[in-house]
């Protein structure tokens, strides 16, 4: 796994994140720890979208396929621990390419966290991952590669999860 910070601003994440920002293995199993019950899921949007420029980049894709369009299933939550407010903002984006087989599963989640799926296995997947401060927080970006599949994680660290964290 490699990380890499990079903010417009030079932040650096308050202290406490950190260990947070560079977990390995399944985020949600430590916010249910955190929260000592299940995630609450709540989804805000699911279907499929077209890839970004950047979005291309952060999977990998080189060469003339970035100028070309490509279609991803698109499944954006907000994640509850013990709190009325969100603790986490997450956007999971699955190329078409990479659903096929089993991983067809993963349009059908619905209210499940995607950590009960990706690390079902493994406590640890391959990844590559960017960490970077936006207007909504602190974002951790990674990408995963999921037998053989590339998937892009992104999660924001909203304000109700900081303030549990002190």
């Amino acid at each position: 796994m490699s990380s890499n910070f990079f903010s417009s601003n030079h932040l650096l994440p308050p202290a406490e994140l950190i260990p947070w920002l560079h977990a390995k293995g399944s985020l949600t199993a430590m916010l249910e720890v955190k929260a000592q019950q299940p995630l609450r899921v709540e989804r805000r949007f699911e279907g499929y979208r077209a890839l970004s420029l950047a979005q291309k980049k952060q999977l990998g894709v080189q060469g003339a396929m970035l100028n070309r369009p490509m279609l991803a299933w698109v499944r954006e939550v907000q994640l509850y621990g013990n709190d009325a407010r969100p603790w986490v903002q997450a956007q999971s984006v699955f190329p078409l390419p990479s659903l096929t087989g089993r991983a067809r599963r993963l349009q059908k989640l619905k209210g499940t966290p995607i950590g009960y799926v990706l690390f079902k296995r493994s406590r640890t997947l391959p990844n590559q991952r960017f960490i970077q401060h936006s207007r909504a927080g602190w974002q951790r970006q990674t990408r995963y590669d999921w037998y053989g599949r590339k998937l892009l994680i992104s999660e924001i660290f909203l304000p109700a999860f900081l303030s549990n964290l002190a």
